[in-house]
Parts: structure tokens; C-alpha cells; sequence
């Protein structure tokens, strides 16, 4: 069963799905390119990994050292028992840690040594577009390098929520074109003012869009509305969404809520 909306579905934007969904859209991304692929290139999955403070409770995370003790049968016949002032003894926090990570597709060309990262495939996650995140902090490391190379970067943004965080100038982007929710943004290593840039409104399906190349090479023509569905049909959603009583996160506009209420009576 498809999902009820004619593109991004949102509630697959809630903190507790979008994980699964961002991971489940990047592997079946980099299925669809490597079908469209010309030799000699060729698709892969990289990873950005950092480590986080854990929030899970596992148990108890503090052990408290007590004093040492006099035994009572080391004090000597008539002798008068004086206490020891016990010193401070440290209290042990353990803090646990997660590794976490984010997979992204990276286009390349050419085998073992000759081997050349042409385009790095990105779709933003909550952590990236969420501020004093150690993930977000990465990524916009990772974002100014690779504008900084001779590396394409393309940005898919799914998320309504959360700071700007695509390369495109936001003052810009919002100058020129307004009343989106979600975009696509392309960099080319080889024409660094221009930034091509894909708004999609919700009730628009998600666009096909061109992944680009070394020069010469024409691009690659991506279906991201198509890599949707096969993420939405592989992954737990129809049975993880409550669409009858669950409410999307986050809200919707007052100008949405109508269009939103006759999609979902449709598709009850």
C-alpha cells in the first residue's frame, strides 16, 4: 500500500521514524543511481561516525566509595579507641557513550589508486539541522570541504523543521523563490556561484533531479519520488504511522490542514 500522499510524507519527519526512513531512502538512493550509472563510475555508501552522550538509562550510574573502617578487634585492650577522619573519597559517574552515525552516496570514478570522488549525495537528517548539535558541527565541516574541492554536492532536504543548513545562501534562496517545505540543492565544483535548486511544496511529488558528473559527462537523471516508494514499501511505515489518530510533527500550516484531512479521508 503506497502512502497517502502524492510526495514526502510527514509523518515520516517524526524524531522517532526518521532515522529508519533517512537511513532506508540513502541505500535504495544508491541503488536507483548505480541502475543509471555510465561506466566507469560507480556508487557507493560512506559514513560520517562521531561519538555522543548517551540517553538511554541503563542503570545505575554512580557508585559511592565508603570510608575505610577501623575494625573493632584492631583496637588494643585499654586502649581509647580514636575514630580516623575519613578523607574525601571520589564519586565514580560513569557516562556512557554512543557511537552514532550517518551513511550518504558517493559517486566515483576510476579504480584503486586512480580512484576520484566526484559527487557526494547527501540527505539531511534532524542532528544536521538542529543547532549545538556535534552532528550538525560535522556536517557543516563536511559541507564547507567539499565546496572547497573539485566535488559535487547534492542536498536533499525532507525535513520542514530546523535551521537552514543546505550550502545555498538562505536570504538568497528565500529572495528568489518562497512557500516550499521541502528542497534539493546542487553544487558544481566547476560553476561555484550557481547553486541549482529544486523547491517541492508537499502536495507536490518529490522531483526528478540531475546528479551531475565530471565535465563532459552529461548527468544522471534521478527520481527521488521513485526512491520514496521503495523506501516506503520496504520499510515498517504503514504499520508505525498512525494515520487516523498520530499527528504530524512538525505541525502542519492552517493552509495545509485542509488539503492534509481530505488526503487522509481518501485514503481510509
Amino acid at each position: 500500500m503506497p502512502s497517502p500522499f502524492p510526495g514526502m510524507d510527514p509523518f515520516l519527519e517524526h524524531p522517532d521514524v526518521f532515522p529508519d526512513f533517512h537511513d532506508g531512502f540513502i541505500a535504495y538512493l544508491r541503488e536507483s543511481i548505480q541502475r543509471h550509472l555510465p561506466p566507469p563510475y560507480v556508487a557507493g555508501l560512506g559514513r560520517r561516525a562521531w561519538i555522543e552522550v548517551s540517553e538511554r538509562f541503563i542503570g545505575p550510574d554512580v557508585q559511592w566509595l565508603r570510608p575505610r573502617q577501623i575494625p573493632a578487634d584492631s583496637v588494643r585492650e585499654g586502649a581509647v579507641a580514636v575514630a580516623e577522619q575519613p578523607r574525601t573519597q571520589p564519586v565514580v559517574i560513569h557516562v556512557r557513550h554512543d557511537e552514532r552515525g550517518e551513511p550518504l552516496v558517493e559517486v566515483y570514478v576510476g579504480r584503486g589508486s586512480d580512484r576520484r570522488l566526484v559527487t557526494s549525495i547527501e540527505l539531511l537528517s534532524l542532528t544536521n539541522k538542529t543547532p549545538g548539535e556535534h552532528g550538525r558541527d560535522l556536517y557543516l565541516r563536511k559541507q564547507r570541504e567539499v565546496l572547497d574541492s573539485k566535488v559535487h554536492l547534492v542536498e536533499i532536504d525532507l525535513l520542514r523543521g530546523g535551521e537552514h543548513t543546505t550550502a545555498v545562501p538562505r536570504n538568497r534562496l528565500m529572495r528568489v523563490i518562497s512557500g516550499f517545505d521541502y528542497h534539493v540543492c546542487i553544487h558544481h565544483f566547476d560553476n561555484l556561484e550557481d547553486y541549482f535548486v529544486y523547491p517541492v511544496r508537499l502536495p507536490e511529488p518529490l522531483p526528478e533531479i540531475a546528479i551531475p558528473l565530471l565535465p563532459g559527462d552529461p548527468p544522471v537523471s534521478l527520481d527521488l519520488q521513485a526512491v520514496f516508494q521503495r523506501t516506503y514499501d520496504a520499510g515498517p511505515y504503514q504499520r508505525e504511522v498512525d494515520y487516523q489518530h498520530d499527528a504530524p510533527e512538525p505541525p502542519l500550516n492552517p493552509d495545509q490542514q485542509s488539503w492534509f484531512r481530505e488526503r487522509l479521508a481518501a485514503s481510509a
